[in-house]
């Protein structure tokens, strides 16, 4: 009985622990989805009707995969070409988070 009882609190952290780490993923997923999804498209293939009208670069061109992290983060932050800028609309960490979620379609 005294054995139950010392797992309850160690599976209810790793329970805690699991919520984070899948809310944090969602959130990226959520927040491209909602902004980013229009022009960049499911895989970032840029293929909706948006991303053909606007010339929206795939994230397989060249110049796109050899972009680093922080620099897509820049340019999600402060608008590129005919990107708007999202400061002052969406956070540091949704900034990120949606663009790191965005480089996921890289692997």
């Amino acid at each position: 009985m005294i054995k139950t009882a010392q797992w309850f609190p160690v599976l209810a952290v790793a329970t805690v622990l699991a919520s984070v780490l899948c809310f944090a993923q969602s959130s990226g997923e959520a927040v491209y989805k909602a902004r980013c999804f229009k022009c960049h498209g499911a895989a970032g293939q840029a293929d909706t009707s948006m991303g053909k009208a606007l010339k929206v670069k795939p994230i397989t061109d060249p110049t796109v995969r050899k972009m680093s992290l922080d620099e897509m983060v820049a340019a999600t932050r402060n608008g590129m070409g005919k990107m708007q800028a999202y400061k002052g609309e969406l956070s540091e960490a949704e900034i990120r988070s949606s663009t790191e979620f965005f480089r996921s379609f890289l692997k």
